[in-house]
């Protein structure tokens, strides 16, 4: 299949150098990656993001590549604080015209299955619409940290086989006893066709994430989550064990002051409402300073188990016992009966292409995890009082304009 592919290739001359194209100022990748600020990714209700939701679904596909961590593994490139992946967590890297860039996440797991009690959360499958539903809630959290994720249907054969350069990407495609294009991720281990994924022939689902700018213009840190879990089998972290972890972190820069560990009970909160047990790192932009927002990436091991609440995920909050204002209030809205929290992303999640995103029951935990979110809230607040524990940042001034990301062509 792979030397049938190279003659086709061959014959039509697609291993000729591309002629270089022109940046156009309007594109809209270069839109968003001008938009990031430091109040979030982008500003609310941002024209530049619909726009570039559309363009990751309609623009042609000109290149495909492996991603840096599995370029990592395979020794072709020096990438540091990666995570390694498996098999089963193939994603690969899509390039568009106007020089945009998405990661591509096909689907590994039906929307109706649920993951299986018995597995770890590091073992995990990572689902497309985990990926798709964590940016619709961030953004109707109003925190505007997750990168916009779109739903696509790729034609594996037209645009990621015919069009990548990389020669293992192309060995690694294979065509399975129901005719269906297949391939599978090339790394030293768990990378064999059992963990492959499959069109119907060609046509694939998965998720599209716009890329951050280069960090070679914005560079970015990534930092251990204080609530980090253990990833062994038996190992336990401190926070597990003890309840008065917070007050240990409280004393530690940069958690003693500022924003960032409400920026963490944020972050504790999103990943609560979408069941996600694997923050293991967050990352930030190093030019808005140790007060700057907190990127949600990759969250596709989200929306696994609509049944369980993981109420552990919830430490940052129910041990540290504060909470931004603006983000209280926000949740207090979605509780409301004519803005319930399900009904808002139900109706925000039929705009993707791939809707239904989610199931039925996904949506209605969301709701029950609000309530829990504000269960605890209340018990903060009864114990210590609500000046301790509300953050007032309801007033916070207007960032400079020096405080923008600033990019040249």
């Amino acid at each position: 299949f792979s030397r049938r592919h190279k003659l086709y290739r061959e014959e039509l001359n697609l291993t000729s150098p591309a002629a270089p194209l022109p940046l156009r100022p309007e594109a809209s990748w270069l839109q968003f990656h001008l938009g990031i600020s430091r109040d979030g990714l982008y500003p609310r209700s941002s024209p530049t993001v619909n726009r570039l939701l559309r363009d990751m679904q309609d623009f042609t596909t000109i290149s495909a590549d492996y991603s840096q961590d599995e370029k990592a593994l395979l020794g072709a490139c020096d990438c540091s604080q990666i995570v390694k992946p498996s098999g089963v967590h193939l994603k690969l890297v899509l390039r568009f015209q106007d020089f945009g860039k998405a990661m591509f996440k096909p689907m590994r797991q039906k929307r109706e299955e649920e993951t299986p009690e018995d597995f770890f959360y590091f073992v995990d499958f990572q689902r497309h619409n985990a990926e798709i539903a964590a940016f619709h809630l961030d953004r109707i959290l109003d925190f505007r940290r997750v990168p916009p994720t779109v739903g696509r249907l790729i034609n594996v054969t037209k645009e990621i086989l015919e069009v990548t350069k990389n020669e293992i990407l192309q060995s690694v495609f294979f065509v399975s006893p129901a005719s269906n294009v297949c391939f599978f991720a090339k790394c030293p281990y768990m990378c064999k066709t059992e963990y492959a994924v499959c069109g119907n022939p060609h046509l694939l689902e998965g998720s599209l994430s716009a890329f951050l700018p280069s960090l070679n213009l914005a560079p970015r840190l990534s930092i251990p989550n204080p609530w980090i879990r253990s990833y062994s089998f038996d190992g336990k972290e401190e926070w597990e064990v003890n309840p008065l972890y917070c007050n240990t972190v409280r004393e530690i820069y940069p958690y003693s002051n500022g924003n960032r560990l409400l920026n963490i009970v944020d972050m504790a909160i999103f990943d609560f409402l979408i069941g996600n047990m694997d923050r293991h790192h967050y990352e930030m932009f190093t030019k808005f300073g140790d007060d700057g927002f907190l990127l949600h990436l990759d969250n596709a091991r989200g929306f696994g188990r609509h049944s369980h609440d993981e109420t552990s995920i919830l430490a940052p909050l129910s041990q540290c016992c504060i909470i931004k204002r603006t983000t209280l209030l926000r949740l207090q809205l979605l509780a409301e009966p004519e803005y319930r929290l399900s009904d808002v992303m139900r109706e925000s999640l039929l705009q993707d292409r791939l809707a239904p995103v989610l199931t039925e029951p996904h949506l209605l935990a969301l709701d029950r995890r609000l309530q829990l979110i504000l269960k605890a809230v209340g018990k903060c607040i009864d114990t210590y009082g609500e000046a301790k524990v509300v953050a007032n940042d309801t007033t916070q001034p207007e960032a400079p304009a020096s405080d923008r990301v600033k990019l040249t062509t």
